[in-house]
């Protein structure tokens, strides 16, 4: 497993991780023995980063990995966590010092831990990142030895760029993925500038970018891939990367000749993101044990050719650009 620094905690980390919000919820029945066998298989294949919420599995995701890492022992990995969702409703003057610490408190207690090792901001309104109060609430909480490092996680562009002007943002958590490209102009660009670490979310589409999705393919209700197909529960981009079912199905099968020989799609899209060096990790969700080893697997790839990325760039632009490039 190749390793990446992680932008200027000092931390070094697999450059694929964990994603852990299949684990928890909203993904399907995913049974808890069956989660912790993706997890350990993860960490078996060298991952050392993971990352979570307490929003998952209401607090289900944090546990897991507790017991998980509890019964391993040893020098585990780094554990991120997120905090705001909880919010209800999720509103920018939700995120004050009080809720904050209350938050970090019950994930201290899920994740069964003194001291966090990074929280984000969960995917705030985007008038969180206009009031430098919450970034002071954050940095009151390091200095209460309550977590490590802060960061963000966001749904927009925009808000990437206005939190990396705190100067205790360490990390920024975005969607990127060869059906969403525009992070990896401006904003990758700051944040090498400024040291700030990059983790990857949503990088296969919602599995989209599996190549196994046809038109016909059903979802159970708990699933978000049948309840949030249009933003009804939260950002529409969360889901199949905010493109269309049919757009997506289409541009799927202009991807499949581009998959090198021995790999599968989710493979070559793992690896399309950690071509850009801007990419601290990449978090890959995994249901089971052989989805995880798989995911591992992709950071063993050849780089991908320059024709098969030129290719890429020239999908995105032509059938999905115009859905999802203004917007996020």
């Amino acid at each position: 497993m190749a390793k990446r620094a992680f932008g200027r905690t000092g931390w070094t980390v697999s450059e694929i991780g964990f994603g852990a919000w299949a684990i928890g919820g909203s993904w399907g029945d995913v049974g808890e023995a069956e989660a912790k066998d993706a997890l350990n298989a993860a960490l078996d294949a060298g991952v050392s980063f993971i990352d979570t919420a307490d929003v998952y599995g209401d607090g289900r995701s944090e546990k897991i990995i507790r017991d998980v890492l509890k019964a391993r022992g040893g020098v585990g990995p780094i554990v991120a966590t997120k905090a705001g969702r909880r919010l209800d409703p999720h509103v920018a003057d939700g995120y004050t010092k009080e809720n904050l610490t209350a938050f970090v408190d019950r994930s201290l207690k899920n994740l069964g831990l003194d001291c966090l090792d990074l929280v984000q901001l969960h995917c705030p309104p985007t008038e969180v990142f206009y009031r430098p109060e919450v970034f002071a609430a954050l940095d009151d909480l390091v200095a209460a030895g309550k977590l490590r490092h802060y960061g963000v996680s966001v749904e927009k562009v925009e808000e990437a760029l206005k939190a990396i002007e705190y100067p205790g943002v360490v990390s920024v958590q975005i969607i990127y993925n060869m059906f969403r490209q525009r992070p990896a102009g401006l904003f990758f660009r700051e944040a090498k500038r400024r040291n700030v670490a990059v983790i990857v979310r949503v990088p296969l589409a919602s599995g989209m970018l599996t190549g196994k999705m046809k038109a016909d393919t059903a979802f159970s209700t708990d699933d978000h891939r049948a309840f949030n197909r249009h933003g009804e529960a939260f950002d529409v981009g969360e889901t199949f990367a905010g493109v269309p079912y049919d757009v997506a199905l289409a541009a799927v099968e202009e991807l499949r000749p581009l998959v090198p020989a021995g790999a599968t799609m989710a493979q070559m899209a793992l690896k399309w993101i950690l071509m850009e060096e801007a990419v601290s990790v990449v978090i890959p969700g995994a249901k089971n044990r052989a989805q995880a080893e798989a995911n591992v697997a992709a950071s063993a790839l050849e780089p991908l050719l320059p024709e098969a990325m030129e290719k890429v760039r020239a999908i995105y632009e032509a059938k999905i650009a115009p859905h999802v490039h203004h917007r996020w």
